[in-house]
């Protein structure tokens, strides 16, 4: 068994980072592209490597020599490479493909090592690695049949996205019979390049041999093994996550992404809040049939974006603005209170970020739970309170019965209360305990609400979120600080057909508070955690073992793909002992437990 390693690009898309070196010089994480495959194969035996140079090709050279901890590397220089594509430079490799068994890669990749030892080991003579196919995914897929024959090679141009989940992506990596190569593809290989020039690309060949009645050509499906293809300078930053081997670095770097996360296969979030059972699929559907028109054309401006979130609510449109999410609302009401808040800590960042630190009171209930005599208590020190309801990260719930208590409290004191209900419609109770209506909003003129539909509505990549209040002063202020086009045509679409669903979305809402209630059973059977009660789609939880948060949410994220919030520092968090984790669907939440057993045991 031999290696070939097609690496004569530019890698244009790099910029920068391939300006004076090729493309599989590029470091990730202070190891470059070239290494990790060397690596790798020689990890598992491989006694020779080809190298198909070009661009620079006199640093990769250099650094590689003729020999990598004990084999052979060998080089073969397409010096046309800026005039030609890899069928050119696999076809200068001929030679060597004709003398032996043959792992075939791309120097792009980025790939766990065991990737090569699962291929090496599997009794099959000739395969394609694949994977199925995902939305971050780009280049060639294949169809493969039930005997895990390749039977397709499908193009860019003919991708069809109505198939794509038959499709898998070709990782770049191959594994190569010698009889395959004499027989079929070489021979192949040469008539193609003849027949279509230089400028094309090895998997046509591929593609062609896969239309035979004799076809070799086998799928090996991975199941879980990370990989990445580099192209751009955006793949280099997600590779680098990835692929951190220090578990501390790459917990540090997930949380400064603060999304984003369907570009890392498998990761299962469980620190963003959302709904997981909303929007349903006859939504989406509505949504994906005028996917054309609301990319194409512009959305309305901010007084339409009202009209529609009144509509929604039943509030009057001059009573609520529309926000690019709640985080940009909250900002607005930087500009809007006058004299101090009080902020309940810990506290959505969002709030006290927005706000000056001379004007915030900082409030700490005792166990993280507290009642309508703490806040009665708290308005007493402040002219402004915040109050979080449910909270977040707590999960403590103020009953609406007490909220009104409050809110008559600090009307009668010429006080501002600043509501946010966003997980509200979480509540065992349901949105009765809301105070969003038309009624409350024009009995209290000291109200604020505010609302995340991103959030429960499960909607976060449209980002929206809302602000109702009858203080006319304070609403004039806060939109000032709003854009006319603040909301895309998406949200806007969203919130014109929202209430056809109000059915669908009131079921969401209650399979989630029955989850909730299966997953605090379950978390806390685990005997890891102390499980604060919440009416919200998450838990505050402490742990009650000698491990740290942060070191499980880096264990958790390292070694199981699962990301929670570790929340150690976090202004009101006495201590490393606590976290905040998301409800998801069951399964999701069944692998949660299962992984957490499977921690515990190694703690014991």
């Amino acid at each position: 068994m031999q290696a070939v390693i097609l690496a004569a690009g530019m890698g244009n898309r790099l910029g920068k980072y391939t300006k004076n070196n090729t493309k599989c010089m590029l470091e990730i994480n202070g190891t470059t592209l070239i290494e990790r495959d060397l690596d790798a194969l020689a990890a598992n035996g491989i006694p020779r490597c080809v190298i198909v140079v070009g661009y620079q090709k006199q640093n990769l050279i250099d650094f590689v020599g003729t020999n990598y901890k004990g084999m052979e590397i060998v080089y073969v220089s397409n010096d046309v490479y800026d005039k030609t594509n890899n069928i050119y430079s696999l076809w200068l490799a001929k030679d060597w493909l004709l003398k032996d068994d043959t792992i075939l890669l791309e120097s792009d990749l980025i790939f766990e090592n065991r990737i090569i030892s699962d291929l090496l080991h599997d009794p099959e003579p000739t395969l394609a690695v694949v994977d199925l196919y995902q939305s971050w995914m780009d280049g060639t897929v294949v169809q493969v049949n039930n005997q895990k024959v390749i039977t397709n090679f499908i193009p860019k141009k003919f991708f069809d996205y109505q198939e794509r989940h038959t499709y898998y992506k070709t990782v770049n990596i191959y594994k190569f019979s010698r009889e395959f190569l004499v027989e079929s593809y070489v021979p192949f290989l040469e008539a193609y390049s003849t027949a279509m020039g230089k400028n094309e690309y090895y998997e046509q060949v591929l593609r062609v041999i896969t239309t035979l009645e004799k076809n070799e050509l086998k799928a090996f499906c991975l199941s879980g093994q990370k990989w990445y293809e580099i192209d751009d300078a955006q793949d280099r930053d997600i590779a680098e996550v990835m692929f951190c081997d220090d578990s501390d670095e790459k917990l540090s770097r997930m949380s400064k992404r603060f999304g984003g996360y369907w570009r890392f296969p498998g990761m299962l979030d469980y620190c963003y809040l959302v709904n997981p059972y909303f929007p349903t699929p006859v939504m989406l559907n509505e949504m994906k049939s005028s996917f054309h028109d609301l990319i194409s054309e512009y959305p309305s401006g901010l007084n339409v974006q009202n009209l529609l979130a009144g509509k929604m609510f039943s509030i009057d449109e001059e009573q609520i603005l529309t926000g690019n999410g709640a985080a940009e609302l909250i900002r607005s009401l930087d500009a809007s209170l006058k004299g101090s808040v009080g902020v309940v800590y810990p506290s959505f960042n969002e709030y006290p970020e927005s706000l000056p630190s001379h004007q915030i009171v900082p409030l700490f209930p005792a166990d993280m739970q507290y009642g309508l005599s703490e806040l009665l208590r708290w308005t007493e020190q402040c002219d402004n309170l915040l109050l979080i309801n449910p909270d977040n990260p707590s999960g403590n719930f103020i009953p609406k019965n007490d909220v009104i208590r409050l809110l008559d409290k600090m009307k009668d004191t010429g006080k501002t209360l600043v509501l946010d209900e966003s997980f509200i419609d979480f509540c065992s109770l349901g949105a009765s305990e809301s105070l969003f209506s038309q009624d409350v909003i024009d009995s209290y003129p000291n109200l604020v609400l505010i609302k995340s539909i991103s959030k429960s509505y499960g909607v976060p990549g449209i980002r929206l979120g809302v602000l109702a209040s009858s203080n006319s002063t304070l609403i004039k202020k806060a939109r000032k600080s709003l854009s006319i086009w603040n909301i895309n045509s998406f949200g806007e679409f969203f919130l014109q057909i929202i209430g056809k669903y109000r059915k669908d979305y009131a079921l969401a809402c209650s399979q989630i508070i029955g989850e909730r209630e299966r997953f605090k059973i379950l978390l806390e059977k685990t005997g890891l955690f102390k499980v604060y009660p919440s009416q919200a789609n998450y838990f505050l939880c402490k742990l009650t073992m000698p491990i740290t948060a942060r070191a499980l949410a880096k264990t958790l994220l390292a070694d199981h793909n699962i990301f929670i919030k570790d929340l150690t520092g976090k202004k009101g968090i006495d201590g490393t002992s606590w976290v905040r984790i998301a409800v998801r669907n069951g399964s999701d939440n069944d692998r949660f437990i299962s992984t957490i057993n499977t921690i515990k045991g190694t703690i014991e």
